[in-house]
């Protein structure tokens, strides 16, 4: 009787402990599986000719906090990328993206998991970085 109402007592406390300080991914052990927001810090190259991308050139984004479901984002258009690693996504630029010289968006997007519904967050979009196409 003494274990029940002490395993009560603290999934009351633990209960309580989230409502004041709130739900978030640090303070929940529920959250371990929720996917991070990517980061973007640079694309390689930075800029390229038309004719590059005519061609299929490789763009490479670098940043952090990449998983397996981690889009590359070009001019709101998500593409499957190849994730080389957490810091490194590789994606195939085409004129069916790209149809003319000019400045060119591009961000990380990560899509929500599944652990909404225990106060976590997951995925999310990273910041916008601008390819420029000559």
């Amino acid at each position: 009787m003494r274990l029940t109402i002490s395993s009560l007592s603290l999934a009351c406390l633990l209960t309580l402990a989230f409502a004041i300080v709130g739900c978030n991914n640090t303070l929940n052990p529920l959250c371990g599986s929720a996917r991070p927001a990517p980061l973007i810090q640079s694309l390689s190259p930075s800029s390229m000719t038309f004719e590059d991308v005519q061609q299929g050139a490789l763009l490479t984004v670098k940043g952090s906090e990449f998983v397996s479901s981690t889009e590359v984002v070009i001019n709101s258009t998500p593409l499957s990328a190849a994730v080389v690693s957490a810091r490194q996504l590789n994606v195939k630029l085409s004129t069916d993206l790209i149809s003319a010289p000019g400045s060119v968006s591009v961000m990380a997007k990560t899509p929500g998991g599944n652990s909404a519904d225990l106060g976590c967050t997951s995925g999310g979009q990273s910041s916008v970085l601008t390819l420029t196409v000559e």
